[in-house]
Order: C-alpha cells, then sequence, then structure tokens
C-alpha cells in the first residue's frame, strides 16, 4: 500500500526538514508501505518554498506546491490532497508538533478497518490561547456537524482513499476539511499519541483566522445556524406579545401607571438587534452561494516542484 503525507506549510524552513527526516526515517522501519510526500507552502513570507525545493531536489517522492497567495490550512489541505496518489493520506503539521514517528498508530488504525483516524492528545502542548480556541472548535463541532462527544478531532488524521476522493468532489470556496470527513464517513476512532512542545516560532493562528475558521465551519456545512435565528426570532416575538398584554392588563388594573419610554425604547432596541443578527445570517449564507456561483477557487497554483511522483 501506498501512503501519501501531506503538510500545509507556513512559516516553517526551519522545522520542516527535520519533519521531512523524521517521516523518512519512520517510513524506513514500516517498510510494507511506499511513501511519497506533498508539501503545500501556503504563501509564507519566509523562505518556506526554497527549503521544499531543496527537499523535493534530493528526493524524488517528495512533491511540492506554492500558492499563490495564503488561502488558509484547510484550502492547502485541499491542494495537497488532490495531488496525493496513495491509498492511505496521512495529514500532519509542519512545526515538528505531530510526531511523525508514531504515524504506524494511524496506520494500523486504518488497518483495523477504520475509515479514518484521528490522534489524540493526553496533554496538549499548544498556548493557552490555541487551546482556548481548540475548546470552542470542539463544541461547534459537536452541536453544528454532529461530532460524537468522544471523538477528538485533531490536524493529525490518517484517511482511506475513498474518504479523500469524496472530500475532493467538494469544489466551493470555502473548505472546512474536518466537516467533509464527517459528511464522508461515521466510521472514526481516535489512537493516543506525543504532543510535543513547539521548538521554533508561534502558531499561526491568529484570532481572525480562529474565528474565520469556526464560522466557515457552520456556515458551510450546517444550517443550524439559521435554524437558531429562526428559534430566536420565534422566542422574542413571544416574548414581545406576552410584554403587551402584562402593558394593556396593567393599564387597567393601574390607570396612573405612565407607559414606560424606557421600557419601550429597551424592547425595540432588543428587537432591532436580533433582526440585525439574523439578517446578517441570512446575508452571510446568500453572499457565499453568491461567491461559489461565481466559480471563486479554493487556491491557485503558483508553482510546483518534482509533478511526476515515482
Amino acid at each position: 500500500m501506498k501512503v501519501s503525507f501531506v503538510i500545509p506549510c507556513y512559516r516553517s524552513a526551519q522545522t520542516l526538514p527535520g519533519v521531512v527526516n523524521e517521516i523518512e526515517e519512520t517510513m524506513k522501519t514500516l517498510s510494507k508501505y511506499e511513501w511519497e510526500l506533498v508539501l503545500v507552502n501556503d504563501c509564507s513570507p519566509d523562505d518556506t518554498f526554497e527549503t521544499i525545493k531543496t527537499i523535493a531536489s534530493v528526493r524524488n517522492n517528495v512533491v511540492g506546491i506554492s500558492l499563490a497567495k495564503n488561502f488558509g490550512q484547510h484550502a492547502a489541505l485541499m491542494a495537497g490532497f488532490r495531488e496525493a496518489t496513495g491509498d492511505i493520506v496521512v495529514a500532519l503539521d509542519d512545526d515538528g508538533q505531530t510526531p511523525a514517528n508514531e504515524v504506524g498508530k494511524l496506520l494500523d488504525g486504518i488497518e483495523s478497518g477504520a475509515d479514518v483516524v484521528y490522534a489524540s492528545y493526553r496533554n496538549k502542548k499548544h498556548s493557552a490561547f490555541r487551546n482556548f480556541g481548540s475548546s470552542v472548535n470542539e463544541k461547534m463541532l459537536r452541536i453544528m456537524l454532529g461530532k460524537p462527544k468522544d471523538l477528538f478531532i485533531s490536524s493529525y488524521f490518517a484517511a482511506k482513499r475513498f474518504v479523500v476522493d469524496d472530500m475532493l468532489r467538494y469544489e466551493n470556496s470555502y473548505p472546512y476539511v474536518i466537516g467533509l470527513v464527517l459528511r464522508a464517513t461515521k466510521n472514526i476512532i481516535n489512537v493516543d499519541v506525543t504532543h510535543r512542545e513547539r521548538e521554533v516560532g508561534t502558531s499561526g493562528y491568529t484570532l481572525k483566522k480562529l474565528l474565520g475558521l469556526w464560522f466557515n465551519g457552520f456556515t458551510a456545512f450546517s444550517i443550524k445556524p439559521l435554524r437558531i435565528a429562526t428559534f430566536l426570532g420565534v422566542i422574542t416575538a413571544i416574548a414581545g406579545f406576552a410584554y403587551g398584554i402584562y402593558t394593556i392588563i396593567k393599564k387597567f388594573i393601574v390607570p396612573d401607571v405612565p407607559l414606560g419610554f424606557s421600557a419601550m425604547m429597551s424592547a425595540l432596541v432588543f428587537i432591532g438587534g436580533m433582526i440585525m443578527l439574523m439578517l446578517g445570517m441570512i446575508g452571510e449564507y446568500v453572499g457565499r452561494m453568491y461567491i461559489s456561483m461565481n466559480n471563486s477557487p479554493q487556491y491557485v497554483v503558483r508553482e510546483k516542484t518534482n509533478e511526476k511522483n515515482c
């Protein structure tokens, strides 16, 4: 069987050679597998693609892809998946925190019958901010996409070819890999691996990028936000109707009590805010539909190295 490693790369000129060497040494011990490596430079501002070209120049089973601008981790993964030819596709990070030398655990999970195997970590070595982002993402996946509560999702996973092929059927502008996996199969398991400390640099995920990722996740693969907006609209309407009845009854019982300008303005501001929120949510969906209808690309490839895999 052939294993394709796909690594989205951003600011990893220093860490990437070590990750590639670790994959190479590990696969020597797993001799029953052929392997290839697809490195996707997500328009990194440093010398990452020069590093990729150097790696590919001495290894004929390494393909380098450079995107024309920063499209994000999930778009970079999709670019790598389209280039991968393996029976099993493994995605991992470029910073060395996801241990390539434990890929055998993921492959064993695939061999045991799972369609997708995610690495899970007993002790995550991310920053507090990144861990908070992961916990929010975890809750969002459960609520919006129906992820099982006991399933841990990470950036280090292995998937069978048919799952990747199904993911590649998605050609719209906002790919969300986790949503695509959950759409394709429920036969997903976890295996425990070690999570390492980051040795160089900091995470590329800023608050803005994390917010964009969450918003993309729950608008690209779920209509639950619209249903929540509808539910809130119904609750608000009921509350407004009940308050109106209360005001009328109160006026009959105590005629001298003023109707209350402040209460009226509070209700108007609240209802107006809810309407704007719901219109904004609907507008987001309509905008994404418009962009998709215009065939906006997931990514644009500027350059490739070693296009013919061995």
